[in-house]
């Protein structure tokens, strides 16, 4: 009957209109996700299907809608767990060298304050970018949480400060007189209330890694430090004699890049 191909019709229509609506959303969520967020590097790896980007795109999504019901802080919204590495060159084991900075860094800021725990990042950061001519691989990564999953954060912190560790215990063999030229590589790990502060991009240029640095030094001190839950540095050869030679680097450091 008429009355029936009426309502046959309008049926059709709506399931046209939801499917429509169903296109929209999730072009809407495509074109968000392919916005300014922040993702983190990993290696490539040939098991790899065709299928990742699709996973990639939908956890920044998902991501991107996570923050978007996070308070805003000064440095923005959630919390993130970060680390930057640089290898530098040097020769110079005195009071002045970067181990007699990383040093008295360390002996100044030992309170375990959020201020001095500031002070320990930003100080580290300053004494590597003023040796930005000495440095020869970089390497940093990052992860954010929702204010809710805060364990989680520190979770994570906690086993990537163990990992570092256990890395940085190793002795290397002693050098000739006062140890001679080495790598020394230093790492800073951090754990920020916020998602502002820049730490991808490390180890791709010279000019990313200054970058990092520089957001790192700047940001700790945003509201003299309160924005710091945590913070620990570790740097080797840890012995004035010892050695690390470009082999020790490759083998004991696979994550950092030349630059």
């Amino acid at each position: 009957s008429k009355s029936k191909q009426q309502q046959q019709q309008t049926n059709t229509m709506v399931r046209a209109s939801s499917a429509s609506f169903a296109s929209v959303w999730m072009a809407a969520v495509l074109l968000l996700a392919s916005g300014n967020v922040a993702l983190s590097f990993a290696p490539r790896s040939s098991g790899f299907s065709s299928a990742t980007p699709t996973s990639s795109t939908s956890s920044s999504a998902l991501s991107l809608f996570d923050k978007f019901f996070e308070e805003e802080g000064p440095l923005g919204k959630g919390i993130t767990v970060g680390k930057v590495q640089v290898a530098l060159m040097t020769t110079d084991r005195s009071k002045n060298s970067i181990f007699g900075d990383l040093k008295r860094t360390v002996d100044e800021h030992s309170v375990g304050t959020n201020y001095d725990l500031a002070c320990l990042a930003q100080q580290t950061c300053l004494a590597l970018l003023r040796r930005k001519d000495s440095w020869t691989a970089a390497a940093s990564t990052c992860q954010w949480f929702k204010e809710d999953d805060s364990g989680k954060a520190e979770s994570t912190y906690n086993d990537w400060a163990n990992r570092e560790a256990v890395k940085f215990e190793k002795e290397y063999p002693p050098g000739t007189g006062d140890g001679g030229a080495s790598t020394v590589v230093v790492s800073l790990l951090l754990e920020l209330v916020g998602d502002q502060t820049q730490f991808d991009g490390a180890g791709l240029s010279f000019t990313q890694t200054e970058e990092v640095l520089q957001s790192i030094a700047s940001d700790v001190m945003v509201e003299e430090g309160d924005c710091v839950n945590a913070c620990e540095l570790f740097w080797t050869p840890g012995e004035p004699t010892e050695v690390l030679t470009k082999m020790d680097l490759i083998q004991d450091f696979p994550e950092l890049m030349t630059i």
